[in-house]
Order: structure tokens, then C-alpha cells, then sequence
């Protein structure tokens, strides 16, 4: 390799170091003291650089804070390209994702050490919610790339590529709230399957028993019992 080529190759590994510094040290700061008690100078000052050179790699600490999570779009983007190509598509984007799930060395949320503590946070703070958000758009626009170019469409022209991967995102995202929420740092992988089966079943008309820790308390009975039964004798459903 020429000496021409060897100088932009150590250029962009030093440049890789310094952005992955700055986000480990947004990260550990964010989670250590609170988003709103750190300031970019001081994220700037633990990874040993100055103000301008934060400003470089990211807009706002919100960026830096989640930046390595913009991994785990491209992560399950690969697994989706990886996938067979008879498989459906909305199927083969739900094993893509459980394909990132399983796998030890992709670092999925639920084996990377204070992912689950990160996204607590982004539920309750919404400017590093809006920055999730913007980073899962990003993640769902080549989602969609991959899925017109396994159908052989144009995705300007055909909607089943967005509406496939609005539907798997959006699974996914249910999932990971609910993952959030219970407090349970191993139960993500279960809670994706289910929102999945949920999306492929119950909102499809197949009726299924809801998951046992989801159900509530058993219904009382009706106090109008002689209407209920006549309706039901009749094969009509009584109005909620």
C-alpha cells in the first residue's frame, strides 16, 4: 500500500478513537449525573479535547450521549440483508431483529452493560428522546432500501417496503417501552417476540389468549345478565 493511501486510513482510525471517546464520555456523564447536569465542556473535558473538536463529531450532547446505539440500526440492517430471500417481509425483519437479539457478539441492548439504564433515561428526558427517534429514522430508511430491493420495487413508487418496516420498527418500539417500563433488564428478547406476535396475529384477526403476566383481573360478571343472555341467544354482541 502506498504511503498516499496509509495516511487517510490512520487519519480516520484516529478520528473513529476521538468520536468514540467523546460518546463514552457523554454516556458515562449522562448516566452518572443526569443529562441536565453535564455540560458539553465537561464531556469535551473527560475525553481530553476541546469544545471545538466536540462540535466536529456531534451537535449536542443528546448526540454524543446515544451515539452507540446508531450501531445496532446498521446491526439489524445487515442481519436483514443476511436473511433468505423467499422468506416474507415483515418475517424476515422479525428474525432479523431476533437475529440481533441472540447474537453475543452484536452487544445487544439487553447484554450491553447500562443500555437498559441509557433508554430509562431517554424515556424522561425528551430531548434525548427526539435524538432516539432521529436515530431510529435513519436505521428504518435503509430498512426500507433493503426491503424494495428484495421485492425488486422502487420504493418511491411501491408503499410495501415503508409500510413493512413501519410495522416491524414499530413492533420493535412497543417492545423496547415495554422492556423500559417493567424493569427487567434480561426480558427484552421475550417482549420482542411477543409485540411480533401480536402484530402478526392479534391485529390480524387471529384471536389469542393475552400473555399471562399481561392480564388483568378477571372480569366481574354482568349485573344486566337477562340482556346479556338474550343477546347472546340471539348471536348478537351487547354494545361496550
Amino acid at each position: 500500500m502506498s504511503p498516499e493511501r496509509k495516511l487517510p486510513d490512520r487519519r480516520g482510525r484516529k478520528a473513529r478513537r476521538t468520536r468514540d471517546t467523546l460518546a463514552q464520555a457523554a454516556f458515562e456523564l449522562v448516566l452518572d449525573r443526569g443529562l441536565r447536569n453535564v455540560t458539553v465542556e465537561e464531556i469535551a473535558e473527560a475525553a481530553d479535547v476541546d469544545r471545538r473538536t466536540f462540535s466536529r463529531y456531534f451537535t449536542s450532547k443528546e448526540a454524543a450521549a446515544l451515539d452507540s446505539l446508531r450501531g445496532d440500526g446498521d446491526r439489524i440492517n445487515a442481519a436483514l440483508r443476511a436473511r433468505p430471500a423467499p422468506e416474507p417481509p415483515l418475517l424476515a425483519y422479525r428474525r432479523a431483529v431476533l437475529d440481533w437479539l441472540d447474537d453475543p457478539g452484536s452487544e445487544p441492548w439487553h447484554r450491553r452493560p447500562r443500555i437498559f439504564d441509557l433508554l430509562v433515561v431517554a424515556e424522561e428526558e425528551s430531548t434525548l428522546y427526539a435524538v432516539f427517534h432521529h436515530i431510529r429514522v435513519d436505521a428504518q430508511e435503509d430498512s426500507v432500501a433493503i426491503v424494495a430491493d428484495r421485492l425488486g420495487v422502487d420504493p418511491r413508487r411501491d408503499i410495501r417496503p415503508a409500510v413493512t418496516v413501519a410495522a416491524g420498527a414499530g413492533a420493535l418500539l412497543a417492545a423496547q417501552a415495554a422492556w423500559v417500563r417493567g424493569g427487567r433488564p434480561d426480558a427484552l428478547p421475550g417482549l420482542v417476540a411477543e409485540a411480533f406476535d401480536a402484530l402478526s396475529a392479534d391485529l390480524l384477526g387471529e384471536r389469542r389468549p393475552a400473555p399471562e403476566h399481561h392480564r388483568g383481573a378477571p372480569e366481574q360478571p354482568s349485573t344486566n345478565s337477562t340482556t346479556s343472555t338474550t343477546e347472546e341467544a340471539e348471536g348478537t354482541e351487547a354494545t361496550p
